[in-house]
């Protein structure tokens, strides 16, 4: 296998991935064994975790041998909870070094491990914890803070866009219909997007030879996409279509699951890491942790630098508005009304933020959503089970983005943007240590 993962135009020193006689680089000078067993306890707390939180544990690629050590234990959610604490202190006492990616390395395992004592601890104590604790502890950010009367304007200029009559949720409901991929279209339409994202990322990234992904329809779930990352560079991409998927969403799960989203950042992650630096720890990814801040903020953001300016928009009119049976002509008008609904990103922040603090129930938070968000009452109703599922994770994907934009775009350069991006998507970087 090739291990040169990034167009060779944009590689730094620090990046670069093979040397000039085409060796593999060596891990950094101030690697010690300490860090390593430190790595080992935490990736089989994560483990311990897992069998207490099914949701936990999002990919696991790697010794077996681990797994069954971590479940053998039968620890209790308390006892994880303190052992994750006794290895912070272990932290605490690593020698100070000048290579930036050690630093990064047990700066990481520093905040995985406060994420993964705190998860336990909520779950010892069977306490959830409010929004904005779940932010701090488990993301390792604070959000901003909005409210719902900041978004009046945005509702105006939709109420004056959208056609019909009804209220403003039930006329977006009808005029999004319009949009909608034909069932015997939907694989079709998402095999041309996913293609479209690979290739455009494949134009900066070289991606592992072996790299490659099956992709899925499920229904009934709280989420409408997911990447199941299995290692060796494969991930199980699953969509959801219990709701009508519109022609919109086609580029965007390509991109976030795929290219350059989630599928390219685990290969990236364990090529890089894992393969080459032998670091172990990022074989396993808890959910809820700073990494998915990163992880779902590059996913978004990827987005936007895959398709920069009008490019998602005339891929669409051009290619899938065809694919799909509808009108390329309507294509327009549907993006500047999607552009408007984007400047709602946060109200589901704030309804997840009041309804995990208690202040409203969850019927208020359907109403709410059905209001502000512009959701119908089944989408509304997902979202609910999504922050019934997930807790804070929400901020994961619009604050997220917002984090890794400001990172990116330090630079005007396209070439440079892809470059800052795949900094991001090979090293322990979280919020914290973003601009090291």
């Amino acid at each position: 296998m090739r291990y040169s993962l990034f167009n060779p135009l944009l590689l730094t020193a620090s990046l670069a991935l093979t040397t000039a006689c085409g060796k593999a680089p060596e891990p950094p000078v101030a690697a010690t064994v300490e860090p390593d067993n430190i790595a080992r306890e935490y990736m089989q707390l994560v483990l311990a975790l897992g069998e207490h939180d099914s949701s936990y544990v999002d990919a696991y690629y790697g010794p077996q041998q681990l797994r069954d050590e971590a479940v053998a234990r039968g620890l209790s959610a308390a006892e994880i909870a303190a052992e994750a604490k006794t290895l912070l202190e272990k932290i605490d006492t690593q020698p100070t070094s000048e290579d930036d990616m050690f630093k990064l390395r047990l700066h990481y395992l520093d905040k995985q491990l406060q994420a993964l004592a705190f998860h336990a601890d909520s779950l010892s104590n069977g306490k959830k914890a409010n929004f904005e604790a779940q932010a701090q502890a488990l993301y390792d950010t604070t959000p901003p803070n909005y409210s719902l009367t900041d978004f009046d304007e945005v509702l105006a200029g939709i109420d004056e866009l959208v056609p019909g009559d009804g209220s403003l949720s039930e006329r977006v409901e009808a005029y999004r219909k319009n949009f909608v991929i034909p069932a015997d279209k939907l694989d079709e339409v998402f095999q041309r997007a996913i293609s479209e994202c690979k290739a455009r990322t494949a134009a900066y990234i070289s991606l592992p030879d072996n790299e490659d992904f099956s992709l899925e329809y499920v229904q009934d779930k709280p989420w409408s996409g997911y990447n199941w990352y299995k290692g060796s560079a494969y991930s199980l991409i699953q969509i959801n279509s219990e709701r009508p998927i519109d022609i919109s969403r086609a580029v965007d799960l390509g991109c976030h699951e795929g290219y350059p989203g989630h599928h390219t950042y685990n290969a990236l992650l364990e090529q890089k890491l894992v393969n080459e630096f032998g670091w172990q720890e990022f074989s396993v990814y808890p959910l809820y942790s700073p990494q998915s801040l990163i992880a779902e903020g590059t996913a978004n953001y990827g987005i936007d630098l895959a398709f920069p300016g009008e490019q998602k928009l005339e891929f669409e009119r051009e290619v899938l508005y065809p694919l799909a049976g509808l009108d390329p002509a309507t294509a327009d008008d549907y993006a500047a009304f999607l552009k408007l609904m984007a400047r709602l990103s946060y109200v589901g922040n704030e309804i997840a933020r009041q309804y995990l603090n208690g202040d409203i129930d969850g019927e208020q938070a359907v109403t709410l959503l059905q209001q502000y968000s512009l959701n119908s009452e089944a989408e509304a109703r997902q979202r609910l089970r999504f922050f019934d599922s997930y807790g804070a994770y929400v901020i994961n994907y619009n604050w997220g983005k917002e984090l890794v934009k400001q990172y990116i775009e330090q630079t005007d350069d396209q070439d440079e943007r892809w470059a800052r991006f795949i900094k991001l998507l090979s090293s322990p970087r979280i919020p914290s240590s973003m601009d090291w």
